[in-house]
């Protein structure tokens, strides 16, 4: 029982870190009805100049200053690639993403070599000890700050301006932009937004009980991609939800792996596609997608 609560919490603040990036897919296809598949070096450039940064600054202004590159460098793409871009066709767009995605990678990737960089928290390997039950407080800390920043977000998606801008566009660009919404403003606002909330995410993934930053942290975040397509592209909702699945699914069959040998070994890395799958069999647009609808 002791293990199960362990694994749930640990589950539950690594879901919630998904969850962040999950956000960041959403985000940007309610404002532009394209899948960012270079998400994930947005990840890793926001992690990388945290972990440059913290020696010479100290942990919060580098977090700060990883935050904001990640930002501009999500607003850069969109400016300087989505928006200059010829294609008609958002599926086209998606595939031009991926190949954003290949080279800011690789020379990511080239930069960081074979080190392990360090991202200079301030919690380190503390652990937090409840009756039986210890938890890394970074999970802690994840579950927390995750906790806020969605709330924070929910809520600006809601009542600002801003927000009424995203909802408006998603619902029918064209007449948003007869009302006034300036698109190019509510797409760019998107890109950086989900820039931002993937580099708080790659301090996440990054910090103990995992070694550091590394050439393969990009991978980590790939398992977020399930989170959002199984809570609904298109729902903030969907991917608080879609997040928090994958990772107690992950969490779970990781810790009882031993258990499930007979699915193979390496089960918690696929758990979260196979979830992915199943839910789409019966629910072709995910647990709070919206259904597309046609008249015959």
């Amino acid at each position: 029982m002791i293990t199960f609560v362990e694994l749930l919490v640990n589950g539950l603040s690594l879901g919630a870190v998904y969850a962040l990036i999950a956000l960041g897919f959403v985000v940007i296809f309610k404002a532009t009805e394209v899948v960012n598949f270079a998400h994930a070096s947005l990840l890793l450039a926001g992690g990388y100049v945290v972990a440059r940064l913290h020696p010479h600054l100290g942990f919060w202004p580098a977090l700060l200053a990883g935050v904001a590159a990640a930002a501009v460098l999500g607003a850069l793409v969109e400016f300087l690639v989505i928006r200059r871009s010829k294609a008609g066709s958002h599926s086209v767009l998606a595939i031009v993403t991926i190949g954003v995605d290949i080279v800011l990678t690789t020379e990511l990737t080239r930069r960081i070599g074979a080190e392990v960089l360090a991202m200079g928290d301030p919690w380190g390997s503390r652990v937090l000890r409840l009756g039986a039950v210890t938890v890394a407080e970074t999970r802690v800390v994840a579950l927390a700050v995750a906790g806020v920043l969605i709330t924070a977000f929910l809520l600006a998606f809601k009542y600002t301006g801003w927000g009424v801008a995203m909802r408006a566009t998603a619902e029918d660009p064209e007449t948003a932009a007869l009302m006034g919404v300036r698109l190019g403003r509510v797409s760019v606002g998107a890109w950086a937004v989900a820039g931002a909330l993937a580099a708080v995410a790659a301090l996440f993934l990054c910090v103990f009980p995992t070694p550091g930053l590394d050439r393969g942290t990009s991978v980590a975040a790939l398992k977020a991609f399930p989170a959002a397509i199984l809570g609904g592209l298109d729902s903030t909702t969907g991917a608080l939800a879609g997040g928090l699945i994958v990772g107690v699914t992950e969490a779970l069959t990781t810790g009882y792996q031993n258990d499930l040998a007979f699915l193979g070994r390496g089960i918690g890395d696929v758990a979260p596609f196979l979830v992915m799958v199943v839910v789409l069999l019966l629910r072709p647009a995910g647990l709070f997608g919206t259904r597309e609808r046609a008249r015959v």
